[in-house]
């Protein structure tokens, strides 16, 4: 099972299809909001954040999706990536279609 399952739930609904977009690593954890995933483009680190489909789940009054510069503490090899509160938000977005739109600009 899929790590963001195991944390958030197996209802958690991202709003897409995981596979589609193999570069998107699962770094989820219960004690954040939401469910996070990495990926990077040259050396620059990012974060995904996937929050509730309802607004009414959202503890901040956030975009459901959300990316933001991040910082890899580990090496190449074994990446250790983490966004931090005062991280630099790049783009932001409600639904999927504008979420791949933002990710195939990255990729």
């Amino acid at each position: 099972m899929e790590l963001y399952k195991q944390e958030f739930g197996r209802d958690f609904d991202l709003g897409f299809d995981l596979k589609s977009h193999p570069y998107l690593i699962d770094k989820s954890w219960h004690n954040d909001l939401c469910p996070s995933f990495y990926f990077h483009v040259g050396e620059q680190y990012y974060v995904l954040w996937v929050d509730y489909t309802d607004e009414a789940q959202r503890e901040e009054d956030t975009p459901r999706y959300i990316i933001v510069k991040a910082v890899n503490e580990g090496t190449k090899d074994k990446p250790e990536v983490y966004s931090e509160t005062s991280s630099e938000e790049v783009c932001s977005c409600e639904n999927y279609e504008d979420l791949k739109l933002l990710l195939l600009n990255f990729v």
